[in-house]
């Protein structure tokens, strides 16, 4: 199997565990299917916050009790089978917002009404503001949906920038599924996606507009690529493969981005049995004020 860079372990802990703060983004395509594999993992890899997304069900569907027990808060919007965000906090989870300003509606059908859909969820958990995104897909180029996603990147870098705009000083992170990858270097096989969605011009420059609006990449410095994937297909064989894409993202703002002391994709957990088709992305955050 090709070599992923990925798997040359785990990031470097940021110091005492007292003094960091983990924060942690997973597309987990159905919590009630993963459930097990997501709270064990949380266990082993000593989350702070968790951003989900896909969770695919209902508020009164979700699996509350169990991350309770676990010593985690959660907020959680869904409303049907499809999309569904979340974040698990044990560090505090204040200020709950469904939704960001601006965010645009979407409707399957010219008959249905459209609604903000189940994408955006936004909490503060110990200082930091955090963004739990599940970004259209987009679909197909020139598909309503395709149009849609540009429309909803553009209003969410509209936003983001008016918070630094408010507050320069504001810690925030837009963690989530962004459903870009943002480069080359950050697909399997260029002519395999030529004209697909997630690597168009206007999808990138979208994902491109964000990051000029002062909100990094922090992830990339401690995982540089070429092939370091963040999903890969659960068809042709494509995780043994090494045939993925990086899609997941934690975007930082300024003075959030200058205390993240490392990052990891953590690709084992798109190994086994259950997986999810994602695998999680997690930063260590330098605490400003040391736990204890």
């Amino acid at each position: 199997m090709p070599h992923d860079p990925a798997d040359d372990g785990p990031p470097g802990d940021g110091g005492d565990p007292g003094h960091r703060l983990r924060l942690a983004t997973w597309n987990v395509n159905s919590i009630r299917s993963r459930l097990p594999r997501v709270l064990d993992w949380l266990a082993r890899a000593d989350v702070d916050v968790l951003a989900m997304q896909e969770t695919k069900c209902s508020d009164s569907q979700f699996p509350t009790l169990p991350f309770f027990e676990l010593g985690y808060e959660v907020a959680h919007v869904g409303f049907n089978q499809w999309n569904g965000v979340a974040v698990a906090s044990r560090v505090g989870l204040d200020d709950v917002q469904v939704g960001f300003t601006g965010q645009p509606t979407w409707s399957p059908k010219p008959d249905i009404a459209a609604v903000a859909e189940a994408r955006a969820l936004g909490a503060t958990c110990g200082g930091i503001r955090v963004w739990s995104l599940y970004v259209p897909n987009g679909r197909a180029l020139g598909d309503p949906h395709y149009t849609y996603k540009l429309k909803w990147l553009a209003a969410l870098r509209d936003t983001a920038a008016g918070w630094l705009r408010e507050d320069p000083a504001a810690q925030i992170a837009l963690a989530g599924d962004w459903n870009i990858a943002p480069s080359d270097d950050d697909v399997w096989s260029t002519d395999f996606y030529a004209g697909s969605t997630h690597v168009s011009e206007p999808e990138r420059a979208a994902f491109g507009a964000v990051v000029d609006a002062q909100f990094a990449d922090v992830v990339r410095p401690f995982a540089p690529g070429p092939g370091v994937y963040t999903y890969w297909d659960y068809t042709q064989l494509r995780f043994p493969k090494a045939q993925g894409m990086r899609i997941d993202f934690i975007l930082a703002s300024p003075a959030l981005a200058s205390r993240v002391t490392a990052a990891q994709i953590v690709r084992d957990e798109r190994k086994g049995k259950a997986a999810s088709d994602h695998a999680p992305v997690l930063i260590d955050v330098r605490r400003d004020h040391p736990a204890g």
